[in-house]
Order: structure tokens, then C-alpha cells, then sequence
């Protein structure tokens, strides 16, 4: 998942025949004001939000539960996701200027974020898919389950990584701003459908599950024992309003390289270039997103949330104390 090619990037779009150039000085500046400052706002709600998801999982959760081991990844996931956000964030305002190795760097640990966040939502899934639609498995106590993050991130960074490799550092024609890119339109395409493809099976993998907890879960009425159900479907929820409208675009503005009509035309290239702007940056945010899933339905996560402000609240009452004490103190020896 190269990040600056599925954004209009130069002043003209090199997709159309050269007697058809379609010139983007509008959509560029326009991505270039409204990208860095969304992407300032979720890279600081998304270091909050996920730090402090780490926090409560270490302090008071057990990491036994293979639920909770897949929300620590999921949040490690988010993070690594978010790196690589205020390199774009400055890429759209100077360009690329750190070299071919941080092009290559940054691009990995960006799309290693996207894949293992698809990949760990998968598994909270079908964990939950085991624990509701077949209890009495026991599946969770078998040894073999602790290697399955490990696994999960071995998978994410083999997607990641060789489209990856094949990124590097052009400069724009006529002009010293670089550009860090894949190099050939082959590749780039090859990336956009591995995430397309990605994206429609775990629509498929979770569709399943769902629907089969969902069945369960209306013919019980232990309410109480399918809130982590709940969590974890606002999640996915989220995740699809995310994601597909983002992958829906891209495959879209991929007909253009293959010169599909009507995706040649400017107009409809201009029109795909403002909705990628929009469905990307919507998408990105699904990084802080999940801690506030956490925070306002996960019961658990929301109790250990009020222990820690109330700790806060208590310290800063205990200083602000001691202060006050001090100063009484030194008010009135100095009166002598």
C-alpha cells in the first residue's frame, strides 16, 4: 500500500494519453492544505487513545485472555499504523527529502499497520465466533494458541514487505520536488489489488462469523456474556465504514491505467482524485477510532479508565495540598 500513489501527486495526471492531460493544480493544493492538518489530529488522538489502551491492558487486564492479547496487537497495530502518518503529513508540505531507505522504511511499517490490523480483527472475530457459537470447545486453552499473534504479524509483514522493497525516490519533471513512489505502474497495481482482495476476504471471513453469533446470540438471553460481542462488532463496523469506500476509489481510478472509459476523462479523474481525498483520510482515522470504541462500550475498559482520572484527579488535589502547606508554612516564617 503505497501511500502518495493513490493520491494525485503532480501538477497533471501521467494516467491520461498526452493528448488528453488533465491538470491538478487545484487538487493538489487542496490536498496539500486539508491532509497535513487531519493527519496532525489523528496521529495525537491515536498516540493518546492507544497509549492508554496499552496502559489499562498492562495495569488491569490479564494477558492470558486471548481476547485481551488480541486488542493489545490491535492497538500495537494502530500504532505502528500511525508512524507512518506525519511523514505524509510533512511529505504533502516539502516533498519527500529523507532518502530512498526512509521511503522504503516508512512505507513498509505504514502497510505492515494496515495488514495486521485486518488481520487481528479477523481473529478477534473468530475467537469471539468460537466462544459464542461453539462454548464447549475449550479452543482457547490449547498451547497453540499463544503463537497466533506471532503468526498474524509473520503474515502482515510478508504482505507488507515486497511491494515495499519495491518503492523508491523520483523527482517530479521540471521540478526538485521528490516523490516517493512504487517504481512501475505494474507494481502499483498489484498493491491496489492485493488490498482490494485483502479487504473482500475479510468482509467474507467476518460476514460469517457474524452472522452465526448474531443467530446465537438472539436465541440466548444471557445478555451479559456477548459484551465483548459488542465491542468487537463496533469495531469491524467501524473498520468496513473505513475501509470500504476507500477501496471501492482506488479500484476505480485503477480502470484509468487501464483505459477504461469513462475513467479517462478529467472531469471523472478529478471527481475520484476528491473522493480518494475524502475515503483515505476517512479511512486512516480508523487508527483512533478503536480506543474510543474501547472506552464507551467496553465496560471493563471504561471502569479502569475512571481508576485511572480518578488516581489523577486525587494526585493533583494531594500536591495542590502540599503546596498550599508549603506556602503557609513560609508566609508565616517569614512573619518572624
Amino acid at each position: 500500500m503505497n501511500f502518495r500513489d493513490n493520491f494525485p501527486d503532480e501538477q497533471y495526471s501521467s494516467e491520461i494519453p498526452p493528448d488528453e492531460m488533465c491538470y491538478k493544480e487545484t487538487v493538489v493544493k487542496v490536498g496539500s492544505i486539508t491532509v497535513p492538518i487531519f493527519f496532525s489530529i489523528v496521529v495525537l488522538l491515536s498516540l493518546l487513545g492507544n497509549i492508554l489502551v496499552l496502559v489499562i491492558l498492562g495495569l488491569y487486564e490479564s494477558l492470558r485472555s486471548l481476547t485481551n492479547i488480541f486488542i493489545l496487537n490491535l492497538a500495537l497495530s494502530d500504532l505502528m499504523f500511525t508512524f507512518g502518518l506525519p511523514f505524509w503529513a510533512c511529505y504533502y508540505i516539502w516533498g519527500w527529502t529523507l532518502g530512498d531507505a526512509a521511503c522504503k522504511a516508512v512505507n513498509f511499517v505504514f502497510s505492515a499497520g494496515f495488514y495486521s490490523s485486518i488481520v487481528f480483527l479477523m481473529l478477534m472475530t473468530v475467537q469471539r465466533y468460537m466462544a459464542v457459537v461453539h462454548p464447549l470447545s475449550d479452543w482457547e486453552r490449547g498451547q497453540g494458541f499463544a503463537v497466533i499473534p506471532i503468526i498474524a504479524w509473520v503474515m502482515s509483514i510478508l504482505a507488507a514487505l515486497p511491494a515495499s522493497l519495491q518503492n523508491e525516490v523520483f523527482s517530479e519533471a521540471d521540478s526538485q520536488i521528490l516523490h516517493c513512489m512504487h517504481n512501475s505502474t505494474t507494481i502499483h497495481l498489484a498493491v491496489i489489488y492485493q488490498q482490494n482482495v485483502s479487504f473482500v476476504g475479510a468482509f467474507l471471513v467476518l460476514s460469517f462469523c457474524y452472522i452465526r453469533i448474531l443467530q446465537t446470540v438472539f436465541k440466548s438471553r444471557a445478555s451479559k456474556r456477548h459484551r465483548t460481542v459488542r465491542l468487537i462488532f463496533c469495531i469491524v463496523v467501524i473498520f468496513f465504514v473505513g475501509w470500504a469506500p476507500y477501496n471501492v476509489v482506488i479500484f476505480l481510478r485503477s480502470l484509468t491505467y487501464h483505459q477504461i472509459e469513462p475513467f479517462t476523462e478529467c472531469d471523472v479523474t478529478d471527481h475520484l482524485d476528491y473522493a480518494l481525498y475524502v475515503c483515505q483520510l476517512l479511512a486512516f482515522s480508523h487508527c483512533c477510532l478503536n480506543p474510543v470504541l474501547y472506552a464507551f462500550i467496553g465496560v471493563k475498559f471504561r471502569n479502569h479508565l475512571k481508576m485511572i482520572l480518578q488516581k489523577i484527579v486525587r494526585r493533583q488535589k494531594y500536591m495542590d495540598n502540599n503546596r498550599g502547606r508549603i506556602t503557609l508554612v513560609q508566609s508565616q516564617g517569614s512573619m518572624y
